[in-house]
């Protein structure tokens, strides 16, 4: 359910450096209402980094962004209501168990108690963790505990729902559940979908439309089949390789412990 004329997402001249180093190099792009679009690259690309500066974590050194009609750094309360997140790490609360990690995350967005009550029963019975929904979030393994951030990313009915990397270390059963009910949410509601992941064949069978970012610069975008043609490969694997190239990447230099400290700055806020 894709709108022909409204951009959900608008990115313009973005850039983000860390001292010497520039993490998101003026990259420009737009992702229409409704859309499932991935957002690819290698380690250190620039995706999380790109990810943080979109969900009001980090602020751009230039350019601009729109969420839902929101500049998320001038009008962050409001760009925040629009998305809801999975964030690449854990920011579940484990002292606290699965029903009231959807409880806080309720109340933060000030939804109605009667509508919340029938949202996060919907949803962990969607995540198959209704029966579990009384015991303590430490004690749950790591496919649980994304099943909830899943759960507890959709709970406040977003706009937008990012998905950084959802399905790291979900078991395949669970992976096609998962990525069932999104397709389904977003064909039946209109929800935009901006995810990144590293299972090219998920990318290629999920998404719409695809954006690859390396060196933090978009090096190419379009469907599957227009970047198989653009490199002259058969698959987005290949398509994805001959753009990127074969080199081993480290992780972005900013990535995982800024996240990490980002994403339980958030799950903090929410209290």
């Amino acid at each position: 359910m894709i709108s022909e004329n409204k951009n959900i997402i608008q990115v313009k001249n973005l850039v983000k450096k860390f001292k010497d180093f520039t993490a998101v190099d003026n990259i420009s792009f737009e992702v229409k209402e409704g859309e499932i679009f991935a957002f690819l690259g290698p380690n250190g690309a620039g995706k999380s980094t790109t990810i943080r500066m979109l969900t009001t974590l980090l602020k751009a050194d230039s350019g601009d962004i729109m969420i839902n009609g929101h500049d998320p750094v001038k009008h962050k309360l409001a760009a925040r209501k629009s998305f809801g997140i999975v964030f690449q790490d854990p920011s579940l609360d484990s002292d606290l168990t699965a029903l009231e990690n959807m409880q806080l995350h309720a109340i933060f967005y000030k939804m109605p108690r009667e509508l919340r009550v029938k949202k996060i029963e919907e949803l962990l019975r969607f995540v198959d963790l209704w029966d579990r929904k009384d015991d303590f979030v430490k004690n749950f393994s790591g496919g649980m505990k994304r099943r909830l951030e899943i759960a507890r990313g959709l709970l406040h009915k977003p706009k937008i729902l990012f998905l950084d990397e959802p399905t790291l270390g979900l078991d395949p059963q669970t992976r096609n559940h998962m990525w069932n009910y999104i397709k389904e949410i977003n064909s039946k509601e209109g929800m935009t979908i901006f995810f990144t992941t590293h299972y090219m064949e998920e990318a290629e069978k999920i998404a719409g439309r695809i954006a690859i970012i390396d060196h933090g610069k978009i090096v190419a975008s379009g469907t599957t089949d227009e970047l198989r043609e653009q490199t002259k490969t058969a698959s987005l694997e290949e398509a994805f390789l001959s753009l990127t190239g074969n080199t081993i990447r480290e992780e972005e230099a900013t990535s995982k412990d800024h996240l990490r400290a980002m994403s339980k700055m958030w799950t903090k806020k929410r209290r």
